[in-house]
């Protein structure tokens, strides 16, 4: 049984209990007066000046997470704006948790993800990359890519599938980004099955690109080279470059080279949807 008790500082206490089950349980509580109140959610106190919350409790984790605050008017305060942009962040961030970077994403999952994406984008508008390109400088660790929910490691492309087939565990992914020598890398950490009692064989393998800006705010990237190099017990081995089709014998559309656009970027989050309707979310490490 949770118990909420809602307090005006100045006030007789008022309180509400709700009986928490294996579905979502949402409770919206209103307030009149915008005076200062405080909300104790199973003995933890949290305050807010706002004239409404809505408190969820997650079916996953049990754990309360407070919806983002309506939109703030057009003549508020830049802080105010700021902090309804981090709401927005956190509840994106609060869709995306769970999903093994989309490998366990169901259908609801993927509308959820994308409808916080969209709030947030909307927000913050578009994204101009011929003035601010420097912003995508860095190491980004991948958070969720929608295209993992078809549970293949090529996402919305061809790739190998994760389960009992093909012993393949998914780790971190990464994109490493250097906007002088135009190089962009998309790195997989993988667990590799082997037979028993052996132990499972870490490797990471580097896809590495060139990239190129298209327009304000699309990026593409050409196929050059893949590399793997083992981690781990093996870590001693020297990497080694896996061997390219010949162009001759290359299908007509290489799948490892792409096209996609950066549709929200900031100092830590960054949102990408490419050309094959794929949603990614990234946060820099």
């Amino acid at each position: 049984m949770a118990s909420l008790t809602l307090t005006p500082l100045s006030h007789s206490p008022t309180s509400l209990s709700s009986n928490t089950s294996t579905q979502r349980v949402t409770k919206k509580l209103s307030f009149q007066s915008p005076t200062r109140r405080r909300l104790l959610v199973n003995g933890k106190e949290y305050r807010s000046r706002r004239r409404s919350l809505v408190l969820r409790r997650s079916a996953v984790d049990d754990v309360p997470v407070l919806d983002p605050p309506p939109p703030p008017p057009p003549d508020s305060s830049e802080s105010d704006k700021t902090e309804f942009i981090a709401s927005l962040k956190l509840k994106l961030l609060n869709a995306v948790s769970g999903l093994n970077r989309g490998l366990a994403a169901n259908t609801d999952d993927l509308q959820k993800a994308d409808a916080a994406a969209k709030e947030l984008e909307a927000v913050g508008g578009p994204v101009d990359l011929s003035v601010g390109l420097d912003r995508l400088q860095g190491k980004w660790r991948l958070l969720y890519s929608s295209a993992f929910s078809s549970r293949t490691l090529g996402g919305s492309r061809p790739g190998p599938p994760t389960g009992r087939l093909l012993p393949i565990t998914l780790g971190q992914v990464f994109q490493r980004i250097d906007i002088l020598s135009k190089d962009f890398d998309n790195i997989a950490e993988l667990e590799l099955g082997v037979p028993w009692p052996l132990p499972p064989v870490e490797v990471t393998a580097t896809l590495a690109h060139k990239f190129e800006l298209i327009g304000s705010s699309n990026i593409k990237i050409i196929f050059e080279k893949t590399t793997v190099k083992t981690t781990g017990n093996l870590s001693q081995l020297p990497p080694l470059e896996l061997p390219r089709f010949p162009d001759a014998l290359r299908p007509p559309s290489d799948t490892r080279s792409g096209e996609f656009e950066v549709t929200y970027l900031d100092n830590d989050t960054r949102i990408t949807r490419g050309d094959r309707a794929e949603l990614r979310v990234f946060v820099i490490t």
